[in-house]
């Protein structure tokens, strides 16, 4: 019966091989199916052609599999790619491609929806929903890859998860996702090229050390100063600035891999030189490079974006501090694709909400 069917992708290697053993058939039909379903990417049965007729229907009473599928896209004029993800069951996510001349960059989400509140970000504005399985994220980097490839012709070269949702609050999905992209029995893609971009959940950043993960982490900071930071952002009330030092240590100690700080500088908020004072300082807990945001407004926002005079102070005063500083110029914002603007506007959005 429909009931008892089951989402095939949740199944690991060694289970499908018991399947396939439990139904009579050859064990290695699961490495077949295996391939299919991760290094293909394939969204039914039906395009496993080199399986049987017979061995697809057994599938076929057994399985399914709960593609994601793009409900529509808007093209900025910058080439930003944004898409409303459609799942299952109906929930609406978005991801974003954003191509630049030295980088194709997948930016995906993790949650529907989000329960932090960040108070400069339109996603914070959603109820958290429900947490994506890794199938459903994994799903997202395979569309926006061909969206590269044929819009572009070019192929990704980094994933962020810096879309929709707190990825550490999806901790044990968010893994299995990055098994699925980065192996070679999935799409093969270097750790190396992935970021995950967290608000801030002190003890889970020390698991990422304790599971020695080869990724990229990226923390949204935006304030080196708590009462400020606990203003726009409410889970620094419960994960302190002390608290995350202690964690990035711990995770620098593990992995010796270089930490990223988000900042977004906010016009009269965290654009004074004091603001780099303290940023500066922070920047001496562990080895790291600061990616300086512009504010992209948000309906309602209370923030706008810093003067330009006043983000060139700030971003000498880091320098001469010698902080590596980057600065993200905003992509896709003609159509609400930029950083902190991903808001389910979309009409299939608006309709499961209403």
């Amino acid at each position: 019966m429909e009931f008892s069917k089951k989402d095939i992708r949740t199944l690991g290697a060694d289970e499908l091989k018991d399947f396939f053993i439990e139904k009579g058939d050859k064990a290695f039909r699961a490495k077949q199916v295996y391939e299919w379903l991760w290094q293909k990417s394939v969204s039914s049965f039906e395009e496993m052609t080199n399986l049987s007729k017979e061995t697809r229907e057994l599938l076929n009473g057994d399985f399914f599999i709960h593609a994601v599928v793009i409900d529509n896209f808007q093209v900025s004029k910058d080439r930003t790619i944004k898409n409303a993800f459609r799942l299952f069951d109906g929930n609406i996510v978005e991801g974003v491609l954003i191509p630049t001349t030295e980088r194709m960059t997948a930016c995906i989400s993790s949650q529907v929806g989000c329960s932090l509140t960040c108070s400069f970000c339109a996603t914070g504005k959603l109820d958290r929903v429900r947490n994506l399985d890794a199938a459903e994220i994994y799903d997202q980097v395979v569309l926006i890859r061909n969206q590269a490839i044929n819009n572009y012709k070019t192929h990704l070269t980094n994933i962020v998860y810096m879309g929709m949702g707190e990825p550490l609050l999806n901790y044990s999905q968010v893994m299995g996702s990055i098994e699925k992209i980065t192996s070679p029995e999935g799409l093969n893609i270097s750790p190396q090229r992935i970021t995950v971009s967290t608000a801030g959940i002190a003890k889970m950043i020390k698991k990422l050390g304790d599971d020695n993960v080869k990724f990229n982490l990226a923390l949204s900071l935006h304030a080196a100063n708590d009462v400020k930071r606990s203003k726009i952002m409410p889970i620094n009330d419960q994960n302190t600035l002390e608290s995350l030092a202690e964690a990035l240590t711990y995770f620098y100690e593990k992995t010796g891999t270089r930490v990223t700080y988000e900042y977004i500088i906010l016009k009269n908020f965290n654009d004074d030189i004091t603001d780099a004072k303290e940023l500066a300082e922070f920047c001496k807990i562990v080895p790291c490079k600061v990616n300086v945001i512009e504010y992209n407004t948000i309906d309602g926002g209370e923030f706008q974006q810093a003067s330009e005079g006043k983000v060139n102070v700030f971003l000498k005063y880091l320098e001469s501090e010698g902080v590596i500083v980057n600065v993200r110029r905003s992509r896709g914002k003609d159509i609400d694709a930029a950083c902190g603007q991903l808001a389910n506007k979309n009409k299939a959005a608006k309709l499961k909400t209403t």
